[in-house]
C-alpha cells in the first residue's frame, strides 16, 4: 500500500486539516465495521501499542490499539493548534508531530518563509525524517496552507523547498486555498505572487482552490436545503459540507462547511490507492497524466455531487 503524510501549515492549512482527519476517521470506520487495522487505514494513520506508556512500536496487522496521524502540523501561533489537541481528536496526535510559536508571521510571506522557516528549518526536517521513518512505502506529502495568510505562504512554501530537498523522489502534492478578491488582509496579494514563485518551481502537482468559490458552495446548498422544490429533500450522509452527514447538523464553526469541502476533494482524490476497486490507481499516475511540463502542474479539481436528493427514483440494474 502507498502512504502518504499531510502536512498542514498556518492558520487555514490546520483548519481544512482538522476537517480532514475527522472525514477520514468516519470513512473508515463506516468501512471497516470490524475495527482492524487493514492496508486502506494504514495510508493516512499507524496502529501504536500504547500499552507500555509512550511512544510504543506500530502494530501491522490485527485490531486497532491506538491511531496515530502520519501528518505534522506547523503554525506560528498557537490557537488552531491547541483547539485540535483540546477537541476529540487530540488522541491522534502528540507533541512530536507539532511546531508552534506564539507571535505569528503577521501577514507577511518574508517573516515566514526567511524568519521563521531558517530559524525551524533543522525542527521541521528532524520531524519529518521521524514521521517517514515509520513508513515502508512513502509515495507523497500533503500539504495544505492558504496563500494570502504569512504563515500560510511564507512557511508553507519553505517547506515545500525542504521537502524537495530531503526527499526528492518523494511527490509532492500542495493544495493551496488562495484568497478571494474582497480578502481583508491587504497583504494577501503580495503574499500569492511570492508564494507562487514557489509552487511553480517545487510542487509536482498543486490544487488551487479559490475561498470564494467554497462560500459560493456552501451557500448554494444552503438554499438548496431551505429554499428548494416543495417535495424535495436532501437524503442524510450526502452533503459535501457536514461534518457529521446529516443535513440538518449544526456547524459549531463558522469555517467547517467550507473547510469539509476541501477535506472531502483529498479524501476522494486519495480513495482510489487507498481502497480496492476497478478504478484503483496511484497518486504518481495522476502527475504522469495530468501535467504535460514540469512548471505546468496546476490541476482544476472538481467534486460532484454536491449533495444526493432522497426522492430520486433510480432504475434498477438488470
Amino acid at each position: 500500500i502507498r502512504l502518504s503524510i499531510p502536512v498542514a501549515v498556518g492558520q487555514c492549512g490546520n483548519q481544512v486539516g482538522c476537517r480532514f482527519w475527522d472525514l477520514a476517521l468516519r470513512e473508515h470506520a463506516a468501512v471497516n465495521k470490524k475495527g482492524i487495522y487493514d492496508e486502506a487505514l494504514s495510508s493516512f494513520f499507524r496502529n501504536v501499542d500504547t500499552r507500555s506508556g509512550g511512544d510504543g512500536p506500530d502494530i501491522y496487522k490485527g485490531k486497532i490499539c491506538s491511531l496515530k496521524a502520519r501528518a505534522l502540523l506547523i503554525d506560528m501561533e498557537e490557537g488552531v493548534v491547541n483547539e485540535i489537541l483540546q477537541g476529540p481528536l487530540r488522541d491522534v496526535f502528540d507533541s512530536k508531530q507539532l511546531i508552534t510559536d506564539v507571535s505569528g508571521s503577521g501577514n507577511n510571506w518574508a517573516v515566514g518563509h526567511k524568519l521563521y522557516g531558517y530559524r525551524y528549518r533543522e525542527n521541521i526536517v528532524e520531524k519529518l525524517r521521524k514521521t517517514a521513518e515509520h513508513c515502508d512505502c512513502l509515495q507523497c506529502f500533503f500539504i495544505i496552507h492558504s496563500m494570502g495568510g504569512g504563515t500560510g505562504s511564507g512557511l508553507g512554501t519553505f517547506v515545500l523547498n525542504l521537502l524537495e530537498d530531503e526527499f526528492p523522489e518523494v511527490y509532492r502534492f500542495v493544495t493551496s486555498v488562495y484568497p478571494s478578491g474582497e480578502d481583508d488582509v491587504i497583504t494577501s496579494p503580495y503574499n500569492s505572487v511570492l508564494a507562487m514563485k514557489e509552487l511553480n518551481e517545487h510542487a509536482d502537482c498543486v490544487l488551487p482552490i479559490e475561498n470564494e468559490s467554497l462560500f459560493d458552495i456552501v451557500n448554494k446548498i444552503h438554499q438548496m436545503i431551505n429554499f428548494g422544490k416543495l417535495g424535495s429533500t436532501v437524503k442524510q450522509n450526502s452533503l459535501v459540507t457536514s461534518s457529521a452527514g446529516s443535513a440538518k447538523t449544526v456547524q459549531e464553526k463558522p469555517f467547517d462547511a467550507m473547510n469539509n469541502i476541501v477535506a472531502n476533494l483529498l479524501l476522494n482524490l486519495t480513495s482510489s490507492a487507498r481502497f480496492e476497486g476497478s478504478l484503483n490507481m496511484d497518486l504518481n499516475e495522476i502527475s504522469m497524466n495530468l501535467v504535460p511540463f514540469p512548471r505546468l502542474h496546476y490541476l482544476v479539481s472538481s467534486l460532484t455531487p454536491l449533495y444526493t436528493l432522497a426522492d430520486v427514483n433510480v432504475p434498477s440494474r438488470r
